[in-house]
């Protein structure tokens, strides 16, 4: 007989599986605004290092819909629990690899080309995480509360950065410059490898979801869910995936670029801007569980509206709070974005799952989440890399506005459905 797992079973299993690949995610976005361009391409133009770094970031962007769709057929096909944990296996190998990896004055062009490879696969684990974690906390969740129980892996991304963060802030404490550049930012992935191994732990104990043990049960398994997603719900795959941009633009813009921005146009400390994102992170999780209690009493669609509507203005305070180089502005807007990130983000994880019948439900939720960071992420701290030069700062706070007003004309279009309909 199956065993009933409880909530705080269910909301650690969901949570942790996100907390370590974002965390493992993260740590590469930390490192790519401060050491992979000078390690791993050639010596010479700051920015063309700078540019080349932020392409090798998105390259995971791109391989992310390919793993959801790889892991979402395993999921839809064979259940939510091992496909969870082969992802998170796929992730955590590839994060360590990238810590052990030469760099480009040990091997010459190899090593960019096994980090872009490292990087797809960290890509492709992401890819198939988000989607089955999801499913693993609303599919255990009463009719009702799947709002407050989607919120449990909604929380994963701000606690792992938070993790990253705290991880690069405590390496500047202990270590100097050098040191850092020379070893120290490979720690933090290594240490992955342990998480990963708590996470498994904790993951393999959690039975498979009533909602696919009923699709076992009445043989609803689909052959193949990439086709029929791609002919038959083409249409919420693509207004999902775009209302997932604002949440992307929102958060890699803020963190990314901004570090990037911060500590080489301000020239503000390394260790002084990573405490101002730790403090900002903060705000990011305090909002998750927030617009999550809201979205199950007042709509899922309604929120995001809301929070789409108020990251549309704060575009237009990124160049005066960002650009004013104060350490109590640049943390207030810092926060006010992350705020926002998680107002947008915490309904997301019922919201997607509810678009997609059950027998579809790991490839549909994961694919639209991930076809979003293709749109609102892969090339965002590129593009505000790109936009600065050309136009300012200002152009980077229209950027983050007109990325909001996509998700805004997304979300009016999505038909979400009664609670009851979802399954």
């Amino acid at each position: 007989m199956s065993r009933t797992p409880s909530t705080a079973h269910i909301a650690t299993a969901s949570f942790i599986g996100t907390c370590i690949e974002f965390y493992d995610f993260y740590i590469y976005a930390m490192a790519v605004a401060l050491v992979v361009g000078s390690t791993f391409f050639p010596a010479g133009d700051p920015a063309a290092q700078t540019l080349n770094a932020f392409l090798t970031f998105g390259i995971a962007f791109v391989a992310r819909p390919v793993g959801a769709l790889l892991f979402g057929h395993f999921g839809d096909r064979v259940g939510r629990k091992t496909t969870l944990s082969i992802s998170l296996l796929v992730m955590g190998v590839s994060t360590t690899l990238i810590g052990l990896l030469p760099s480009y004055n040990s091997i010459g062009m190899t090593a960019p080309i096994l980090l872009c490879l490292l990087r797809f696969g960290q890509g492709i684990g992401l890819g198939g995480e988000w989607g089955g974690a999801a499913l693993l906390a609303t599919e255990h969740a009463p009719v009702h509360r799947r709002g407050w129980y989607g919120m449990f892996p909604q929380l994963g991304p701000s606690v792992g950065f938070l993790l990253a963060t705290g991880s690069f802030l405590l390496l500047s404490i202990w270590i100097d410059e050098s040191q850092f550049r020379a070893w120290g930012w490979r720690i933090p992935f290594i240490a992955s490898a342990l998480l990963v191994i708590v996470g498994l732990y904790i993951r393999l104990k959690l039975p498979e979801t009533p909602v696919f043990n009923a699709v076992i049960k009445h043989n609803r398994q689909l052959e193949f869910p990439a086709h029929v997603l791609m002919t038959r719900h083409w249409r919420p795959l693509l207004l999902g995936a775009l209302a997932m941009v604002v949440c992307y633009a929102l958060f890699y813009t803020t963190t990314v670029f901004a570090l990037n921005y911060g500590t080489t146009t301000l020239h503000v400390a390394r260790k002084d801007f990573l405490e101002m994102l730790c403090i900002a992170v903060i705000f990011m999780g305090l909002a998750t569980p927030f617009a999550a209690a809201l979205g199950d009493r007042f709509g899922r669609r309604t929120i995001l509206l809301w929070g789409s509507t108020a990251a549309m203005l704060s575009g237009f305070l990124l160049a005066p709070m960002l650009g004013s180089g104060d350490p109590i502005l640049i943390t207030a807007f810092l926060s006010l974005e992350l705020w926002l990130m998680g107002i947008t983000f915490a309904p997301m994880g019922a919201l997607l799952p509810e678009l997609f019948p059950s027998n579809l439900r790991y490839s549909g939720a994961g694919s639209a989440y991930n076809l979003g960071g293709i749109l609102g992420a892969s090339l965002a701290p590129y593009i505000s890399q790109k936009l600065v030069i050309a136009g300012g700062l200002p152009a980077v706070g229209g950027y983050v506005s007109i990325a909001a007003l996509i998700s805004f004309l997304a979300t009016l279009t999505i038909r979400v459905p009664e609670p009851a309909e979802a399954d």
